[in-house]
């Protein structure tokens, strides 16, 4: 299974630099300059193409980089909206209880602290005000809810149970 560990956004200046939306919490050693990274368009069906970081230095909040090869805006440009990979296969197991890849909550199920089932972790959403559990309802009633991925809500984890277990304040999982 691939893991996207960034995005091209877009171009950035005249000489290649493109500027990457981060979806990795290990971005200095993911991009780190001489790494090999490998990139995609969304949906494609061809492999992914190599790509050695140059260089990478973070501007006005966002990461930008140098890639081999590409050395114009044009080059640059043509890049947008290529998903930066990585094998889940190739990545380590997180030493950290508390810290968990994006692919090992999905297809979790979701239950409260009473045990009653809420429905099955669709995604996990990385937004600028935190991550996002993306809740597919075991009852069918709407297409999704959204529960911020905090420990005052997400009281555990169980990869080996396969469960998440929330404890949700008042309203979070009403309707609309």
């Amino acid at each position: 299974m691939e893991l996207v560990t960034g995005r091209v956004a877009k171009a950035h200046g005249i000489r290649g630099e493109v500027v990457v939306e981060v979806r990795t919490d290990e971005p200095d050693e993911r991009f780190a300059v001489g790494t090999v990274i490998h990139g995609r368009k969304p949906r494609a069906t061809t492999d992914a193409t190599a790509y050695t970081v140059e260089a990478a230095r973070e501007h006005s909040g966002r990461l930008l980089l140098r890639l081999k090869g590409i050395d114009s805006r044009d080059a640059a440009d043509a890049l947008r909206g290529t998903l930066f990979v990585v094998d889940s296969e190739d990545l380590d197991s997180s030493d950290d209880p508390d810290e968990f890849y994006d692919h090992e909550l999905e297809g979790l199920t979701v239950k409260l602290t009473d045990d009653t089932v809420v429905g099955t972790v669709r995604e996990v959403l990385h937004s600028a005000a935190g991550e996002l559990l993306s809740i597919r309802p075991s009852d069918g009633s709407r297409a999704e809810i959204l529960v911020p991925f905090v420990a005052a809500i997400v009281t555990s984890v169980s990869l080996a149970d396969r469960t998440v277990t929330i404890d949700p304040p008042e309203g979070l999982l009403d309707p609309e």
